[in-house]
């Protein structure tokens, strides 16, 4: 039988991403579901489940993986570091037509490498597969209620990557105790669930957007909102979903109702720049606007919310913004300033947690057409490129890998 070598790679990006494509118990069960399938694991001292943990589970710990015929991992791996004539699984960040990895691509063409990009793995009607979206949602509501809890002396919660698990993140959201004060959830997706599971764990309820606007409450309450609930049509007439989605420009937002009752937004919805923004600077400047922490969760730069002028990290991941001067400042400057937490990689905080759900999917919906037939197509969408060119789905990167 065909033995097909297939490797865990450590990640070169620096900072190291802590996250796996596979824990060891789901690489072990890879090795039981796929006899011809000989996985390995590169060595390294950064991920978030040790070398010892896949050795207690017969997976083999390597220095050189150039044997492999299949290579995983997370992040983009550096140009260094690339093999010629393997493919790659990982999140290239170059389907956007991101400037700064248009070399990464361009060398992976160069190489001859079959690079099949994570964000690319999607069901026929578009829907993504395999994403994180979940665990960002999760850790950014959480930094959040920890952001606004920091602000006003309210309680003390553990930084989420000093909990092991989500589980035991869930257990410190007990420490929540909040005023009767108003949150603003914005998105339904991976991300508006995950955020929505955290304060439904923190014990506060879920209104409707009109009762959210028009009553008062002696306790902390949330509402999801949903694009229809803060778009209406320029012209007149009642907003459709499918029009806004293929003409966003056609609306405009009436999104500071919301921001004059509530006290905290968490920014989980897709943006499209084509669509109109939350909200504008001079809107903050209105002695109306009452939010005092914005969790963008989306981490849109210069995008639908003004505040957020930067990424923050994870050692680091809030600053104040003053909408006065348009500026970036220490945290807790002023009661005056907003507060803004914008981490652009949330789901590193949980990275065990964030794995195992991450390779459930890999192991449920890309394996068996990875490694045995493709015969939905799976892969074949999610194929950048191959044999030094681009694949016919991604033949509008070609100007962009063109360009020097």
């Amino acid at each position: 039988m065909y033995t097909l070598k297939l490797g865990l790679i450590h990640e070169g990006k620096v900072p190291p991403d802590k996250r796996v494509p596979f824990s060891p118990a789901q690489a072990e069960e890879i090795k039981q579901r796929y006899p011809n399938v000989n996985l390995v694991c590169q060595t390294s001292a950064s991920r978030c489940f040790s070398n010892e943990e896949y050795q207690a589970l017969d997976i083999e710990i390597v220095e050189d993986v150039s044997d492999c015929d299949i290579l995983m991992g997370i992040k983009e791996v550096p140009i260094d570091q690339l093999i010629p004539n393997k493919t790659y699984l990982f999140f290239s960040h170059t389907i956007k037509k991101q400037s700064y990895n248009r070399k990464l691509l361009q060398t992976i063409l160069e190489r001859n490498i079959r690079l099949i990009d994570y964000e690319g793995l999607k069901d026929t009607l578009g829907n993504r597969l395999v994403a994180f979206g979940r665990y960002a949602g999760i850790v950014g509501a959480y930094n959040g209620l920890l952001t606004y809890g920091k602000r006003y002396s309210l309680y003390t919660l553990r930084r989420a990557y000093d909990c092991f698990d989500v589980n035991d993140l869930k257990l410190e959201l007990r420490k929540v105790s909040l005023p009767p004060i108003k949150i603003i959830l914005t998105g339904a997706g991976r991300v508006g669930k995950g955020a929505m599971e955290t304060l439904d764990t923190a014990g506060i309820r879920k209104v409707s957007p009109t009762d959210f606007l028009h009553k008062v409450y002696d306790e902390p309450v949330y509402s999801q909102l949903s694009s229809s609930d803060y778009h209406e049509r320029k012209s007149g007439g009642h907003f459709n979903r499918e029009e806004f989605h293929k003409s966003p420009e056609k609306y405009s937002s009436f999104f500071t109702r919301y921001t004059q009752v509530a006290q905290i937004l968490l920014g989980g919805a897709y943006w499209n720049p084509a669509a109109p923004v939350l909200f504008t600077r001079e809107d903050m400047l209105d002695p109306e606007f009452k939010l005092k922490v914005i969790a963008d969760i989306t981490c849109d730069i210069n995008g639908s919310i003004p505040s957020t002028k930067r990424a923050s990290t994870i050692p680091d991941p809030i600053y104040d913004y003053n909408p006065i001067t348009d500026e970036v400042l220490p945290p807790f400057s002023s009661e005056n300033y907003v507060t803004s937490m914008a981490v652009d990689n949330l789901p590193c905080e949980l990275p065990r947690s964030a794995s195992e759900e991450f390779g459930r999917d890999l192991i449920d919906r890309i394996l068996k057409p990875l490694l045995t037939k493709d015969t939905g197509g799976v892969i074949k969408r999610g194929t950048v490129c191959m044999e030094g060119t681009l694949t016919k789905e991604f033949k509008y990167l070609q100007e962009y890998v063109s360009e020097k």
